[in-house]
């Protein structure tokens, strides 16, 4: 990867499709009542079949170190994420609009949690191949973190949320291709099989941005989002750049390897992850807050993301 032109257009087809995704909804196209089942065709078959496939194809694990370290920092940064977050609610947030314990709850989610799917997978693959499985693995991480510090955030007390993960079909995929991958190599299944679970595979991330951008559309049609200009504002100053600063600056000083370094590069230039909004909604938080941060820092994304992917460069020199 060379210059900022590359990643700018591959960021603005990422974009683009999301952008059709909003156009399908508005034109009655991807109407509200299919978007369950296609969560569900992308969960428990799309998904599952993307990560087996690009774990089986792969380098070995041997040559990414070992699958824990990337799980680790995907939990701990995504705790620490949310842990700031809400700090941040309490102490001064009420100076920013964050009022009610509802919208402190709701902010602090939303901005702990980076968009970890459908925005860094296609842009890991395009740039850094050599990083895609770490990034899988990176991901189950920022799933537990989720189901459990960030449950207790959102709702205020512990549940049993992070078996959701363990039992979920993304999880068993990972485990299981990580498992055959390290016990029979690259050859586990048969090539024809193979063939088949990358074709699957293949539709996850395109559907999944067309969902992303119909439900973002939703968002910015119920206009709460337009009420204070302060809470996105500094949502993206704590999403998209203190909270980069932090993930770069551990890497850098934990002096991890470079499939890592390219990890932390793609995942510290995310904005907020679309999915926190559902477990607003669930916990009956405060969802216009969670708008204004989610699509603050989806619109600051076009053109923070290719800035930190070449700042990330630069700082790594991969």
């Amino acid at each position: 990867m060379s210059g900022i032109w590359p990643v700018l257009g591959s960021v603005f087809g990422v974009v683009s499709v999301m952008m059709l995704g909003s156009l399908c909804r508005r034109r009655g196209w991807i109407p509200r009542e299919v978007d369950q089942a296609f969560a569900n065709l992308i969960t428990k078959i799309l998904l599952p079949a993307y990560f087996f496939s690009r774990i089986l194809a792969g380098p070995s694990l041997g040559s990414v170190g070992f699958a824990w370290l990337p799980a680790a920092f995907g939990f701990l940064i995504t705790a620490l994420g949310f842990g700031i977050g809400l700090v941040f609610a309490r102490s001064v947030g009420k100076k920013f609009g964050l009022v009610s314990d509802s919208q402190q709850r709701a902010f602090a989610l939303c901005v702990g949690i980076c968009n970890y799917g459908y925005i860094p997978l296609p842009l890991a693959e395009k740039f850094y191949p050599d990083a895609l499985v770490p990034l899988i693995l990176h991901n189950v991480g920022v799933e537990l973190a989720l189901w459990s510090f960030g449950v207790l955030v959102i709702s205020g007390r512990q549940t049993g949320g992070w078996l959701r993960v363990l039992l979920s079909p993304p999880f068993v995929a990972v485990v299981l291709a990580c498992v055959l991958r390290s016990w029979l190599g690259a050859d586990a299944l048969p090539a024809e099989a193979m063939v088949w679970m990358g074709a699957l595979g293949d539709c996850a991330i395109p559907l999944g941005l067309l969902l992303s951008g119909a439900v973002l559309s939703d968002f910015m049609a119920e206009r709460s989002w337009l009420r204070s200009a302060a809470i996105p504002l500094v949502a993206v100053a704590l999403r998209q750049f203190v909270l980069p600063l932090i993930m770069l600056g551990s890497a850098f000083l934990l002096s991890v390897d470079e499939a890592m370094q390219k990890v932390v590069t793609i995942q510290a230039a995310m904005p907020s992850a679309v999915f926190s909004i559902v477990l607003v909604r669930l916990y009956g938080r405060d969802t216009a807050t969670a708008i204004q941060v989610i699509l603050g820092t989806s619109v600051a994304g076009v053109l923070l993301i290719p800035l930190w992917l070449v700042l990330g460069r630069a700082i790594f020199g991969f």
